[in-house]
């Protein structure tokens, strides 16, 4: 264990920020990475924490001063998040197209990973294993309960409720009080991305290119998709980012929004916020691994029920921000 600089509590080894006071630390340089699960350990155990691999088993990761060192999101308990500066966009492609007006928010820079999602929930569903690949098999109604939980580990305001309660997870994912979720904008916790935010962080944001996906009009630059997949997700953040240095938006795992999916409105829009006809089917925005092209755009769009899950399917998450 480590102690913060600032408080002195003890911080869970690798951790990004302080859960007492919410410092942000930076790790050692000479903590290794566990061999068996990646992740971070004190440099005095005798054993991982996490796994209980030997430590004498573990090396430091050392980086090859001739490649271009991964994202910092890789090794994080939590997600990096990008903000992403208001404004207007083109919504959509062809006789979908629509204005809309977004404010300013903030979102990961890639989607939940495995590590991350069992460091918060306690258990990996995922069916392709991998500590840096994001996970998957979860379905929309668990991304929410992971939202909040993660916004009160980093001591925030939870988005998401159901009349007074926050605590989400004994409701039975088929019940239809999933119909009565409030989501507070307002709240400095993470919530799921609206698909307008999806699909204007993915473009590039006041940065955008007229790009078919995040980044380029070559797919496989940016995204794991079913040519190039070998029939599977990989690690996040090993293909390139887009202009606003967020990657896979475009294939590895198609990604979960907020919306109920339905009709665009032919108006234009300020803030929306998905469908008034609540039918349980969410919108699933990037395409994934298993898909062909035109899945992987910055705008094809399809709908889930609430309750699917898929090895396809997984999550990134959102924030609003304070910055004007």
């Amino acid at each position: 264990m480590e102690r913060c600089p600032e408080c002195k509590a003890y911080v869970i080894t690798g951790a990004k920020f302080c859960m007492n006071c919410g410092k942000e630390l930076v790790p050692s340089p000479d903590w290794p990475h566990c061999t068996a699960c990646f992740k971070l350990i004190d440099k005095s155990s005798k054993f991982c924490p996490w796994c209980g691999k030997k430590v004498e088993d573990s090396k430091p990761v050392l980086q090859d001063k001739q490649t271009e060192p991964k994202a910092t999101y890789i090794s994080s308990s939590y997600a990096e998040m990008a903000f992403v500066e208001g404004g207007n966009f083109i919504m959509g492609r062809g006789d979908n197209e629509h204005r809309v007006q977004l404010s300013s928010f903030n979102i990961s820079n890639a989607p939940i990973t495995q590590s991350q999602y069992e460091f918060i929930m306690k258990k990996n569903p995922s069916k392709i294993k991998g500590p840096n690949n994001p996970v998957e098999c979860v379905n929309w109604c668990e991304a929410i309960i992971f939202c909040n939980k993660l916004s009160l580990v980093r001591k925030l305001k939870p988005c998401y409720s159901i009349g007074n309660a926050t605590d989400l997870s004994d409701i039975d994912f088929t019940s239809p009080i999933w119909k009565h979720l409030v989501c507070d904008f307002a709240a400095n916790g993470f919530r799921l991305p609206t698909e307008a935010e999806w699909e204007y962080a993915a473009r590039g944001g006041r940065n955008s290119c007229d790009c078919f996906y995040a980044g380029s009009n070559i797919l496989n630059e940016v995204g794991w998709y079913g040519e190039n997949s070998e029939i599977s997700s990989h690690e996040i953040c090993s293909k390139k980012p887009n202009s606003l240095g967020i990657y896979d938006m475009c294939g590895n795992v198609a990604e979960w929004t907020y919306d109920e999916y339905g009709e665009y409105s032919r108006f234009p829009q300020v803030n929306p916020r998905g469908s008034s006809t609540l039918n349980g089917n969410h919108v699933k925005r990037g395409g994934s691994w298993l898909d062909d092209e035109e899945q992987c755009t910055v705008f094809f769009r399809s709908a889930v029920p609430r309750t699917g899950k898929s090895s396809s399917l997984g999550f990134r998450i959102c924030s609003t921000s304070s910055q004007s």
